[in-house]
């Protein structure tokens, strides 16, 4: 009920803006101790990518770019926190207006660019956080490294990362940076994922522990093309895939005020192109890499779907904005519900 009065009252705001005051609201509330008020997220410890995770339910990269806000969320309830994208250094992103909302398909259309403070910021508001869940931190590369260029940018970005996250996610996804999808197959993925991988087990010796490397998808993938980036994956043996980022395509919402904007889209209407892609997936991977579930999930029966489709955990986010807290409980319980039911 607050949360529903709350979404009014910031629907009326700019997007952009109304997306920094919930931020910034939400760290206010936790720091005067109110988050510890709301009703409990049921705990459903899952082990993966050797990390234990209390509940599978986690918060999607794009919400907090710059790990400014990471107590707060996190006192939602989540089971894990994934921060980022973010890039070695700071950009501004793509210009305004650059963040739609489509509340009659519970939707949001994206072209923000990877905008961000740059990584060095983030490893700060890091270091500064009490948080000591799991954090994933999602890297990506600067809008004007070329793509020959890219693993560049992922390598130093990784270096910083290291010792500050419990996993690791390759942006290769997003729409809002030209040219980033190209990485996604062939010799280009090739080409980044063996640096990265080697650098991985350095950087292991060196801090003496090992991060897992996730890679995140695309919706928009044909099965042909899921298959290769599937064995390119267990090929450099990567530990996680997240499936999936944003959609490029335009159904069910072509007709709806802002429907056309340039960018990705997310929510409910790219829940069943990402659940498509994430079954793909699952069946070419064998049970041989963890995979973790999102997009479209604005209840707890869309996260139960994730998992019945091979999923291992589920983030939100666009649901997230239009549900509010509730969504982390009520998906937190749907696959509960789903262990129960097997045993």
């Amino acid at each position: 009920m607050l949360y529903s009065l709350a979404r009014q009252l910031l629907f009326r705001l700019d997007p952009e803006t109304a997306h920094h005051l919930s931020l910034q609201g939400i760290s206010l509330v936790e720091r005067l101790g109110f988050l510890a008020l709301l009703p409990p997220v049921p705990e459903n410890p899952v082990e993966v990518m050797g990390l234990r995770f209390p509940n599978p339910v986690g918060l999607a990269a794009g919400l907090d770019k710059n790990g400014d806000h990471i107590d707060g969320l996190a006192a939602l309830g989540f089971g894990f926190i994934e921060i980022g994208t973010v890039t070695p250094r700071p950009q501004p992103g793509n210009p305004r207006p650059r963040l739609f909302r489509l509340p009659e398909a519970r939707a949001i259309i994206n072209r923000m660019g990877f905008n961000n403070l740059g990584v060095d910021h983030l490893v700060r508001q890091v270091e500064r956080c009490r948080y000591q869940g799991v954090l994933g931190i999602n890297i990506g590369k600067n809008f004007d490294t070329p793509l020959e260029k890219a693993a560049d940018d992922y390598l130093a970005c990784l270096d910083k990362v290291y010792a500050h996250a419990s996993y690791v996610t390759v942006n290769i996804s997003s729409p809002n940076t030209k040219g980033l999808r190209n990485l996604q197959s062939g010799d280009a993925l090739a080409a980044l994922l063996e640096p990265l991988k080697n650098r991985q087990v350095q950087l292991a010796s060196q801090h003496g522990r090992h991060v897992p490397l996730a890679v995140k998808i695309a919706p928009d993938l044909e099965p042909a093309d899921v298959e290769v980036l599937a064995a390119q994956l267990l090929r450099f043996e990567i530990e996680a895939v997240i499936a999936t980022n944003t959609t490029l395509g335009r159904a069910g919402v072509e007709q709806l005020p802002h429907g056309q904007e340039a960018g990705g889209l997310s929510g409910a209407p790219v829940r069943a192109a990402s659940t498509r892609v994430l079954r793909e997936l699952t069946a070419a991977l064998d049970g041989k890499l963890a995979v973790i579930g999102v997009g479209g999930i604005g209840d707890g029966e869309a996260a139960a779907e994730k998992i019945r489709a091979g999923a291992d955990l589920v983030q939100v986010y666009t649901g997230f904005i239009y549900e509010g807290p509730r969504l982390v409980r009520d998906a937190a319980t749907a696959i509960a519900a789903l262990g129960a039911c097997r045993k």
